[in-house]
């Protein structure tokens, strides 16, 4: 899990900062038309910039979730449980590394964002771990429970 979490924030900071040198002074790169370009934002907040003024209160959120994500990582069997956790948590380092270390000020940076698809929130290689993470984990606590069902239906309540 450590090694999925690490990679995505790295993957995260390198496409940042492959962004900021492209899209510097405003600049636009258009992908597929107007629907799907890249454009660079940077958010004190959280998804669609909510919460703009409580940049503080994320980075706190996402410590903790991280935090939280490498503490329970030892209790985790179920590989993909542990992949959609190791995402989410790899998302929330790269993000939380832009809220320490960029403007305005440590602990208070904004989030780089530059992926733009047509009139949806401008997001990252971060929240989009953070996304794929957040579903692949729901789906193998379904199917985990779900498992789970079908061996105390069929009488095996001890067997795994």
């Amino acid at each position: 899990m450590l090694i999925v979490i690490v990679s995505v924030a790295v993957i995260d900071q390198a496409t940042k900062i492959l962004m900021l040198r492209l899209l510097s002074n405003g600049h636009i790169i258009y992908v597929i038309g107007d629907w799907f370009r890249f454009r660079l934002l940077f958010n004190p907040g959280a998804a669609f910039s909510i919460g703009s003024g409580s940049t503080w209160l994320f980075t706190c959120f996402q410590i903790a979730f991280l935090l939280g994500v490498i503490i329970y990582s030892r209790k985790v069997e179920d590989r993909w449980s542990a992949l959609g956790l190791a995402l989410i948590g790899g998302g929330a380092l790269g993000n939380l590394i832009d809220r320490l270390f960029r403007e305005p000020a440590f602990f208070l940076g904004h989030v780089v964002d530059f992926i733009s698809i047509g009139n949806f929130a401008v997001f990252n290689i971060a929240d989009s771990a953070i996304t794929v993470g957040v579903v692949l984990f729901i789906a193998a606590m379904f199917i985990a429970e779900r498992r789970q069902s079908r061996l105390v239906n069929s009488g095996g309540e001890g067997e795994k």
